[in-house]
Formats: structure tokens, C-alpha cells, sequence
């Protein structure tokens, strides 16, 4: 809210609180190991320096987050920043290598976005830019329809044992990982699947042939 009053207001003293929020934020997430909320903050983090025109400061937190995100294959946490992550996406894209992991993770991230007609056209120059051509979606690394946030090879293996009939505690010391860690691997796995229950993301990750 401060963030987004800062902006619509151009208030300097507004904008200052804000990015002493976010670094509170930031800090606190680190300290307790919640990688979600670190992502999440460093997005704001990069929207802040974008909503002053410092884009090479954007630049510094987002690539942190798309390097956070791109094992776990978030998207949604993105896509709804809506067109501010649009462009600074496509800054990012233009400035690293072709045959960059990060690169192919921003460019799939980006083509959701160009499912929204109102984001390419908004912020069309600065795609059309990065890519010296129009951008479709079939010139981009493709989503999977079925479900828009892959689960990623760790949470692949948390579901084929959620498949069996062994408990959380013995799913963890079969995967040598904490509880804690063990629950946040389903809890984004029921997020990705949009479920939220064990049977049903079983059931749903069958449906989709994820196993």
C-alpha cells in the first residue's frame, strides 16, 4: 500500500518508508528461512527502484528472485505483479546471455504475461525491443495449459511418496529433510495443483501424468 501510495502520489518521504519496509521485510524473511516471502519481497524490492526509474537497482533484487525462483518454477507470484513485472522482465531478459538458465525462466515468465493483450500493448516497445521483433507466444519457451507452475524435481519426489502410505514424518527422514522443510514442499505442491489435501493432489497430479 505505502509502495503503491508513493507511486500515484510521486511523494519522496512516502516512497523512503517504503523501502525501509521492504528491507525490514526482507530481513525478517531471511532470518527465518521463509524463501516464499524472500521472493516475494525482493519482487516489491525491484518494483520500488523501478517506480523511481533506477532500473539497474530493479535489476539487482529481481535477478536474486528469478535465481530463488526458478528450481521451485514459481510463476503466479510474478504474473500478478502484473505490468510493472512485465517490463522489468524484459529489461532483465536484454541483459543476459542466450543460453542462460535465468534467461529461459524470464522468457517463459514473460509469455504468460503476453496471454494479457492490455501488457503487450502497454508495454509492447520494451518486448519488441528485447527481441528486435514482435513477440508471440510461440516465440517464447511455452507453458505447460494444464498447470501454469511446474513443480520442480524436489516436489516431484515429495509426491511420488505422498502416493504411498507413508507418513509425513517418514516421507522427511526418507528424503533426509526437515518437517518444516517437508511441509513447505506440499504446501507448494497443493498450491501449484490447486488442491489442498494429500488424496487430491495425488488425484490431480495423475490427471496431468506428473508422476
Amino acid at each position: 500500500m505505502l509502495l503503491a501510495r508513493a507511486t500515484s502520489d510521486r511523494a519522496d518521504n512516502t516512497m523512503h518508508e517504503s523501502m525501509g519496509l521492504i528491507q525490514r521485510l526482507l530481513h525478517a524473511a531471511e532470518s527465518g528461512e521463509r524463501m516464499g516471502s524472500v521472493i516475494e519481497t525482493l519482487m516489491l524490492q525491484a518494483l520500488a527502484h523501478q517506480a523511481q526509474g533506477d532500473i539497474p537497482a530493479a535489476l539487482v533484487p529481481l535477478e536474486r528472485a528469478l535465481t530463488l525462483a526458478e528450481p521451485e518454477g514459481y510463476v503466479r507470484m510474478f504474473v500478478d505483479e502484473g505490468h510493472p513485472m512485465a517490463a522489468v522482465l524484459a529489461q532483465s531478459i536484454e541483459r543476459r546471455a542466450q543460453n542462460d538458465s535465468i534467461k529461459a525462466y524470464a522468457e517463459r515468465l514473460l509469455s504468460v504475461f503476453l496471454d494479457d493483450d492490455k501488457v503487450t500493448r502497454w508495454h509492447g516497445d520494451t518486448i519488441r525491443a528485447v527481441h528486435d521483433q514482435p513477440v508471440t507466444r510461440s516465440s517464447l519457451h511455452p507453458v505447460t495449459p494444464a498447470m501454469v507452475e511446474p513443480l520442480s524435481e524436489r516436489e516431484r519426489d515429495v509426491l511420488r511418496l505422498l502416493r504411498t502410505d507413508l507418513s509425513g514424518p517418514e516421507i522427511a527422514r526418507e528424503l533426509m529433510v526437515s518437517l518444516n522443510t517437508l511441509r513447505t514442499h506440499t504446501n507448494n505442491i497443493y498450491i501449484k495443483l490447486e488442491v489442498n489435501n494429500r488424496r487430491a493432489a495425488v488425484r490431480r497430479a495423475e490427471e496431468l501424468d506428473v508422476f
